[in-house]
């Protein structure tokens, strides 16, 4: 006669603690940086409409090359969270540290890399010469800034799988309060226009990587790690994120070409795609705390064998992902009298916004249950499938976008374009989620 106990399983308040003590600092870690991009965006679109658009080309360029790099977060935080739910601390640590000098070479890399290249690449965007010229400036400085971001992306990670959510937000919020004085201080008090934006931002982004990075040795000495280049262990980082990086590739293409569309629709429109652009970013950071959540929690619950588990806090999150993304549409609609005029004294830029918003309102749902199913998914290392469902995903939207930018339908059909991408990503994670294959235990 079996003799034991039952496995008592966690409630749902049990687990819905478990998720919003890492949801709740990571959301105010994530709208943090948003929250700075759209205060630059006011304080550059002060200076007028052709510096707001150089400055939407900018932060797709960046975005682009981080969005390529956020593997160093996502591929540390399950390697680090599985590692410690098999209960081996000292090898999630040395994973975090591996991580950390990846970064710092990917990092210069992508600095020299977008030095050498910038005339080219802004010349992609087919922009008026003198949006090209303020772009130019812009990204000569916010180059030098890559190595520190993707230190900081990797630091985060590590610290994300060790499911501590509170340091990354006293760093990053740290940082950000101390860029938006820089920023102000460096455009409107010195003078120095776009270029005092850049540098702000440069200063402030080093300081954060410094400090994060003193953090993750200083515990990692502490386990017992050598802090020493490994390239094994390097290597192995690189090749965990391989399928990362091409399914944010491809993430990355269809948002490239949501500005490009609307860059080709001149600099009022690439202007308002900037500020929309920004408040999706925004609500896309928001959303993506309960993925990154996710991706700790999982990871940490099949690092531990504990199927049952996952399956219970997946299903939890998915239906914070829905209240949050109703509820996060709904602000969106209801604030815009507050914000439209914030970003722009144009005001055919500011009507336009105030239009385009309520078409992004009504994807954000959709949105909140495709970043947690992408979160699980992440957290439970089946990279190769996000891969191939972001393939299939970019497939079916590109031919879409580019009747819009044949017509030249505007901004709020280069928006509402975008809704077949979110759908597709929707219907591909959701038949994955609710099979098998994704789900493997161990460390």
């Amino acid at each position: 006669m079996d003799n034991s106990a039952p496995v008592e399983r966690p409630s749902a308040r049990a687990l819905d603690r478990r998720i919003l003590a890492l949801a709740l600092p990571t959301f105010a870690t994530l709208v943090s940086e948003p929250l700075l991009l759209l205060v630059d965006s006011a304080v550059v679109g002060r200076l007028g409409t052709p510096e707001l658009a150089a400055l939407a080309l900018c932060s797709n360029v960046l975005n682009v090359l981080v969005g390529l790099s956020i593997f160093l977060a996502y591929s540390t935080t399950g390697t680090v969270a599985r590692r410690l739910g098999a209960g081996d601390r000292l090898a999630a640590l040395s994973g975090g540290l591996d991580g950390l000098v990846l970064a710092i070479g990917v990092g210069v890399v992508l600095a020299l890399g977008l030095e050498l290249a910038l005339p080219f690449v802004v010349g992609l965007y087919g922009v008026e010469p003198e949006v090209a010229a303020l772009a130019t400036t812009y990204l000569r400085i916010a180059a030098l800034g890559l190595p520190s971001v993707l230190v900081l992306l990797a630091g985060t990670g590590v610290l994300r799988g060790l499911q501590d959510a509170r340091t990354p937000l006293v760093v990053v919020v740290a940082a950000n309060l101390v860029n938006i004085v820089l920023n102000i201080t460096l455009v409107h008090g010195v003078g120095l226009g776009i270029a005092g934006s850049a540098l702000g931002t440069l200063i402030a982004q080093t300081a954060a990587a410094v400090t994060v990075l003193v953090v993750v040795v200083r515990r990692a000495r502490a386990a017992g790690a050598v802090v020493a280049v490994r390239p094994a262990g390097v290597l192995t980082v690189a090749r965990t994120g391989g399928w990362l990086v091409v399914r944010t590739a491809l993430l990355q293409a269809a948002v490239t070409t949501n500005t490009l569309v609307a860059a080709g629709l001149g600099a009022v429109t690439l202007a308002a795609h900037q500020v929309v652009g920004g408040l999706w970013t925004l609500l896309a950071f928001a959303l993506d705390a309960v993925a990154i959540a996710g991706q700790a929690l999982i990871g940490s619950a099949l690092g531990s064998g504990d199927v049952a588990l996952g399956r219970a806090l997946t299903r939890r999150m998915l239906g914070w992902g829905v209240v949050s993304g109703v509820a996060f549409g709904l602000a969106l609609v209801v604030a815009r009298p507050a914000y439209t005029g914030l970003f722009t004294a144009d005001p055919a830029v500011a009507r336009l916004v105030g239009t385009v918003v309520i078409v992004v309102a009504l994807q954000v749902p959709l949105a909140g249950v495709v970043y947690v199913l992408d979160g699980i998914l992440i957290g439970a290392g089946d990279a190769r499938y996000l891969a191939l469902a972001g393939l299939v995903s970019l497939a079916l939207y590109l031919p879409v976008a580019l009747v819009v930018r044949h017509l030249g339908a505007g901004l709020v059909w280069v928006w509402a374009s975008y809704a077949v991408f979110m759908a597709a990503r929707a219907v591909t994670l959701g038949l994955r989620a609710r099979g098998n294959a994704w789900i493997r235990v161990g460390a």
